[in-house]
């Protein structure tokens, strides 16, 4: 009795455990391109395939393994089990996820498709299409990407834009992570693949049916590599993430570069407005000091200056003419500190005496790619 009593809660816990097992929607294609839906409980997949409960908890993670001569493809939300014979696609209820394999993925396996492993056995197919549909997805995103970051830099960098459309940098902003979080997508793809093609070992055990199919052993001996055609694969997929990845740094370099030209741009309207802010400075202060004849002949006293009719316009003129020869001599003044100053020149033939050794000329070719110099000639005597 005490046994039984025991084991009881045991066996109650595992009974709960089976009943709250999660439920897979599993989508089967075979090689042929026959599609049928089912759903199983995890338990009862695992143990049809051979698997163990750990190969099936699917994180939203990327990762490509064998386990008893099956391949478990992790891609975030596609998860997929290839075996010789057929390819599952668990939890397959995404709407752009629903529409590949609808439309393309049946095709793509029975060999109506543009894959070139066609001739190769399934799980080739099944690689392909699947790292295909990966690749071509991220492509899109930067595709999608592309154009409103160009847009939106073509707007923030006209020089006649004397300040900057916040809205035009609050959408810079989110395409900006838009693109770091596809630049960590691609890196997380080729960081994958690498990590299989620097194990010869797990390439081998990638070519299910060279273990399985007695055909497909002897052409592999016979001189089709079979773990070669593996190889190639996953490394045509290696170089076309290494392309996308490149794009999309190409796209992060044009963001920072439009950024220091968008500072410059502001930096210098910002110069403009102080200049425009001293000059008017500078009149005030001229109109200012020859004010002060004016203030002088405002005082009540008395003088023989106001029995004149025409002191009053000579000592205006004198006010004005003051006035401006002083706001001029400052600007000048402030043009010539303001001014960058002239380049050294540097001429084009230096003459250096040598010892009595004869003359000897040599000609330099001097390319400047950045500042546009042409060809120089140095003579040394």
């Amino acid at each position: 009795a005490g046994k039984f009593y025991q084991h009881a809660p045991t066996e109650t816990s595992q009974a709960t455990l089976a009943s709250v097992s999660p439920v897979f929607a599993v989508m089967k294609f075979d090689k042929e391109g026959n599609t049928t839906y089912f759903e199983k409980k995890k338990t009862e997949l695992y143990q049809e395939l051979g698997l163990q409960a750990r190969d099936l908890r699917f994180q939203h993670v990327m990762s490509i393994s064998t386990r008893n001569n099956r391949i478990i493809m992790r891609m975030e939300f596609l998860k997929a089990v290839i075996t010789p014979e057929f390819l599952l696609i668990l939890d397959y209820r995404n709407l752009s996820l629903e529409h590949w394999l609808l439309n393309e993925l049946a095709s793509q396996l029975a060999g109506e498709g543009q894959l070139v492993t066609y001739s190769l056995p399934f799980e080739f197919r099944a690689i392909e299409a699947i790292l295909q549909y990966w690749i071509s997805k991220l492509q899109g995103r930067l595709n999608t990407l592309q154009p409103q970051i160009l847009e939106t830099l073509e707007a923030l960098v006209d020089p006649k834009l004397l300040s900057v459309d916040r809205s035009k940098l609050h959408i810079l902003l989110q395409n900006g992570k838009s693109l770091s979080e596809l630049e960590t997508d691609v890196k997380v793809f080729k960081e994958t693949i690498l990590e299989i093609l620097d194990e010869e070992e797990v390439i081998e055990e990638l070519c299910l049916s060279k273990w399985t199919d007695p055909q497909v052993f002897e052409e592999s001996t016979s001189g089709i590599d079979h773990a070669e055609e593996m190889e190639l694969l996953l490394e045509n997929y290696y170089r076309q993430a290494e392309d996308l990845l490149n794009e999309a740094r190409e796209l992060r370099v044009l963001i920072d570069d439009s950024e220091s030209i968008i500072f410059i741009n502001l930096d210098s309207h910002r110069n403009v407005m102080m200049r425009l802010n001293l000059q008017l400075t500078m009149g005030t202060f001229s109109v200012s000091l020859f004010g002060l004849i004016g203030v002088a002949f405002g005082m009540n006293l008395e003088s023989s200056l106001e029995e004149d009719p025409r002191i009053f316009w000579l000592v205006t003129g004198i006010m004005f003419l003051g006035s401006g020869l002083m706001w001029r001599r400052l600007l000048s003044f402030l043009g010539r500190h303001l001014e960058p100053p002239l380049p050294p020149h540097v001429p084009a033939v230096l003459k250096k005496s040598q010892p009595a050794a004869g003359r000897v000329e040599i000609k330099t070719s001097l390319k400047g790619e950045t500042f546009g110099l042409s060809r120089g000639t140095l003579t040394n005597q």
